[in-house]
């Protein structure tokens, strides 16, 4: 049990409702987000209390569903552990997903409401239950360049936040023109390959002549997911290459880490992927004991959620490029006013979230 999560594992927990809001947004890349939020009520023995959480399944089609079947009996009395392991027999989705992935992200949502409506029955936050401090969280915007893809947007959103730092997907339709002109800006943290994905919408098949190219053009930046096939393990050999190179894609716990071609230096840790809490602590708690440096991964979340990502850098990796951007940052249009990195934590909190 990592030992975080004994910190939180026999904290009481008190279930006597549940229910469920579908929400869906535009996005800066293209595409309508749909989430299903979880709110559990329960009372402490004095008042009532809410927790929630975020369901960040693609599929819209699933979260149709659920709004029509609802959720399986959630009510009860337990603590955070023993919730935990009860969702491990139930199953959350009325009819069977596309990705088994989505289970995990569903069980995060009902996970991470449990957890929030825990420590507000406790009276108490996550940094103040682990015993740690919450700190500012340094993070970068991901945006997508259009196709054609052009410097705009970046240059947009530099004008609205001077400084901000970038996440971006480098794909097969950047040139070299296009890589000077962002590198130019200092602003490239992070350079997403997308490689380790497999049929989803935005699978990036390995090009070893677009991985030279972000490579050379980035020789700072993080180089996240890179597919490693014949063509193009040879440029991930030397060591300065393979100490900027990070995952994300097929981390789910910490026998995936385990499992990597070498030991990583970076990590993007996005929570949904693990689905449980013990999961999620248990890998960051392996990072922090082998020195893997870590930073958040966002997911179009619209609503808790973004909040519950942002915290948990706020805990565990504030300083580093974190891709858990405030939510107007996905907005379609590039709002007159965004707020500025570091974003500074809440001055009071309970449960867990903004």
């Amino acid at each position: 049990m990592a030992s975080d999560y004994g910190d939180l594992a026999d904290l009481p927990l008190r279930i006597d409702a549940v229910s469920t809001q579908r929400r869906e947004r535009e996005t800066s890349s293209g595409f309508a987000r749909a989430t299903t939020e979880f709110a559990l009520t329960g009372s402490d023995g004095e008042e009532a209390h809410t927790g929630r959480g975020e369901d960040v399944t693609y599929d819209a089609d699933d979260h149709d569903a659920l709004a029509d079947a609802g959720l399986p009996d959630l009510t009860g009395e337990f603590t955070v552990d023993s919730f935990s392991a009860r969702l491990v027999d139930l199953d959350l989705f009325p009819e069977p997903p596309d990705r088994e992935e989505f289970r995990n992200y569903r069980r995060w949502g009902v996970e991470s409401a449990a957890l929030d409506l825990a420590l507000r029955q406790a009276d108490t936050d996550l940094a103040s239950a682990v015993g740690r401090s919450a700190d500012p969280v340094r993070f970068v915007a991901s945006t997508r360049l259009g196709e054609p893809p052009r410097i705009d947007r970046v240059e947009e959103l530099r004008e609205r936040v001077p400084g901000l730092e970038f996440k971006l997907d480098p794909t097969a339709d950047w040139d070299r023109d296009l890589v000077a002109e962002l590198a130019e800006t200092g602003a490239v943290r992070i350079a997403d390959l997308k490689g380790a994905y497999e049929g989803t919408e935005v699978d990036n098949p390995a090009d070893p002549d677009l991985y030279e190219l972000v490579i050379e053009g980035f020789p700072d930046a993080i180089v996240e997911d890179p597919a490693l096939t014949d063509e193009t393990r040879e440029l991930f050999e030397e060591n300065e290459v393979r100490s900027r190179t990070s995952w994300d894609a097929p981390i789910h716990g910490i026998e995936d880490v385990r499992a990597l071609p070498w030991e990583p230096d970076w990590l993007n840790i996005k929570p949904s992927r693990f689905g449980s809490i013990e999961s999620l602590l248990e890998t960051i708690d392996h990072c922090e004991e082998r020195g893997i440096s870590m930073y958040g991964g966002g997911q179009f979340e619209l609503g808790v959620g973004r909040g519950q990502i942002q915290t948990l850098a706020a805990i565990y990796y504030p300083e580093t490029p974190n891709d858990v951007a405030p939510r107007r940052y996905n907005d379609p249009a590039v709002a007159d006013e965004l707020p500025a990195s570091p974003l500074e934590p809440p001055a009071e909190s309970v449960g867990f979230g903004r």
